[in-house]
């Protein structure tokens, strides 16, 4: 998952070849809907009960409940992945509501969920007076943010942050998703790169400050009011439109010389024939 994740937790898809490299990446297993259904029997997962990943076997889990210790079978799709206890693979965005709502979650408890149809595509969903949801944007640096003012180097920074601040967020992010059932959050050691804006207003950016990349420590103060992030990718797209656009004008150049040039010769050019 690219930079994700500090430190990586690397890419599910990348490894469908070797189920124990799968299975040590994956935290854990949390069930999205009861198995069997209730029509059937009885069910013996619950959804929202958190799974521990035996072995994989084709498009099935052989899984071991954390609620009863008991040991079965699950289908893939009556599941999600989860990483770091906030990070859910295959969940819809009405899943995640109907997750959020359960007994066990507060005010904050939140989950990131990446999109089932576009790979590297994440939204933020909370849990406030009703279940808000918050698109996670992505620069062509790998830089991430929900608004443009402020940018993290991965999601694990982001949750960090809000985490300590709502910064326009509905509220600050308390715990994960029936973190009853998955450890805390990991504490970085470090000040996360971030460059807080309280109060932005495009009309007030200096122009020059938009590709100003003069600030190579992202966590210093600066009285440029767009981050590091931002001002890096507008950088990076501008050097390469430049370098297209010289590529196209000596192009031009090329091909005005050679339709232009005059022959060695003007003796033997006869106009009127030529042009009349």
């Amino acid at each position: 998952m690219g930079n994700v994740i500090r430190g990586s937790i690397g890419n599910a898809n990348n490894n469908t070849g070797n189920d124990n490299t799968l299975i040590k990446e994956v935290d854990a297993l949390m069930t999205i809907q009861d198995y069997p259904c209730s029509d059937v029997s009885e069910p013996f997962f619950k959804m929202g009960e958190k799974l521990s990943i035996i072995s994989q076997e084709a498009s099935w889990w052989k899984v071991r409940s954390s609620r009863t210790g008991k040991e079965n079978y699950i289908p893939h799709s009556h599941v999600a992945k989860v990483y770091h206890g906030w990070l859910f693979e295959g969940v819809i965005r009405q899943k995640a509501e109907e997750l959020l709502l359960m007994p066990g979650n507060r005010v904050g408890s939140f989950l990131v969920r990446e999109s089932t149809s576009a790979r590297g595509v994440y939204s933020l969903s909370v849990k406030h007076r009703q279940i808000k949801h918050y698109r996670i944007f992505r620069l062509d640096n790998s830089w991430y943010y929900i608004s443009p003012r402020l940018t993290f180097q991965c999601l694990e920074d982001m949750i960090n942050h809000y985490s300590d601040a709502a910064d326009g967020l509905c509220c600050v992010l308390t715990s994960p998703c029936l973190s009853g059932t998955f450890p805390t959050l990991l504490s970085t050691m470090h000040t996360p790169p971030v460059t807080m804006r309280r109060h932005f207003d495009w009309r007030n950016v200096d122009s020059r400050q938009l590709i100003g990349t003069e600030n190579p420590d992202p966590t210093e103060s600066s009285d440029n009011m767009v981050s590091y992030g931002v001002r890096n990718s507008m950088a990076t797209y501008m050097s390469l439109s430049d370098t297209d656009a010289a590529a196209r004008n000596s192009s031009r150049k090329k091909k005005s010389r050679s339709m232009y040039a005059l022959p060695d010769s003007l003796d033997c050019l006869d106009y009127h024939d030529q042009f009349d």
